[in-house]
């Protein structure tokens, strides 16, 4: 009994310096991710939308729609089922907006997620090269989109006579004072916090005690028959099997492997694939309830088909890139 308070006590003490540095960090990043939404820092990248709209073939008040998303997905979302309902976008337009919409609503997630509290998980290098890689990703895809409007549609896609039945000003004015804003961004953060951090100390906690207690090189072995076909450590499975049902934690197992297991291209990479096998669990648990809520069942549909195959297309090509022998 007393060597196993003993090895906890032992494990806490490594444990709790770790935590409490990547905890700080996310504090302070998600504070400030906040405060720049609150002051309109992702409007401003957003501002981009225009030049893509057109090459598309689509109106160009289309372009608040998707400079909408960058603040906020469900509004963003809201102002293009809208405008398909009165008629502005068919359902072929549609898609093709909803698609271009996919880089700006990553870039939501950049300031609010994966600055704040991913890179400090994974650390500098590897979490700058995994945002940059979603970034093309999603860059991909929206460029995808572009090049589909160009070719796919026309006038007849498109009813601009309907813009007197839609509200295309925009998101409404924000008048709130600099303090005002700056509280809730600080009323946003500890939400945030007292969210992940108890999760993130149970499962940092939990993943520092598997790496101090199994045989990671035994376990590699085991895991060679999977993990052989794509050239990725064994260690990559456990990775892979929990970022499959939550990123977060996903990433904090990673970061809890011995020094020197993977290599950057190879973190990535088992994050990516995580990402393609959660596809299934997100679906159920966010995509089916959130797009039938907004455009029905049958159109919600086809907006999740489109958006899994390029998601699932463009994350296999990035795969393939980082595992490359070639450089």
């Amino acid at each position: 009994m007393q060597s196993v308070a003993a090895e906890l006590v032992a494990l806490l003490a490594e444990v709790a310096p770790r935590l409490a540095r990547i905890a700080a960090f996310i504090a302070a990043g998600v504070f400030a991710a906040n405060v720049a939404v609150a002051f309109g820092l992702v409007r401003y990248v957003a501002g981009l939308a225009g030049w893509l709209t057109r090459p598309a073939n689509l109106p160009d008040e289309v372009g608040t729609a998707i400079l909408t998303t960058a603040a906020s997905t469900t509004a963003g979302y809201a102002t293009l089922a809208e405008y398909r309902e009165a008629g502005l976008l068919d359902d072929r337009a549609t898609l093709v907006a909803v698609t271009i919409n996919t880089f700006f609503g990553f870039v939501q997630h950049v300031f609010t997620y994966y600055i704040p509290v991913l890179i400090p998980i994974l650390g500098v290098e590897t979490g700058v090269t995994y945002v940059s890689a979603r970034a093309g990703i999603a860059l991909a895809i929206t460029v995808t989109g572009v090049l589909a409007g160009s070719v796919l549609l026309s006038e007849r896609n498109v009813d601009r006579s309907a813009l007197a039945e839609v509200d295309a000003s925009g998101p409404d004015a924000d008048d709130r004072t600099s303090r005002e804003r700056v509280r809730e961004a600080g009323e946003k953060s500890w939400s945030t916090l007292r969210r992940i951090v108890p999760r993130l100390a149970v499962v940092y906690t939990l993943v520092i005690g598997l790496v101090n207690n199994v045989d990671v090189a035994a376990l590699t072995s085991v895991a060679e028959p999977i993990t052989g076909v794509l050239g990725l450590p064994g260690a990559a499975v456990p990775v892979i099997a929990v970022y499959t049902l939550d990123t977060t934690a996903g990433a904090v197992t990673l970061a809890g492997t011995a020094e020197g297991i993977f290599t950057v291209r190879t973190a990535v990479a088992s994050m990516l694939i995580g990402g393609i096998l959660s596809f299934a669990v997100s679906t159920f648990r966010r995509s089916i309830p959130f797009q039938y809520g907004i455009w029905g069942a049958g159109f919600g549909t086809k907006v999740i088909a489109v958006n899994t195959a390029l998601k699932l297309v463009f994350i296999s090509v990035t795969v393939a890139l980082l595992l490359a022998p070639v450089w």
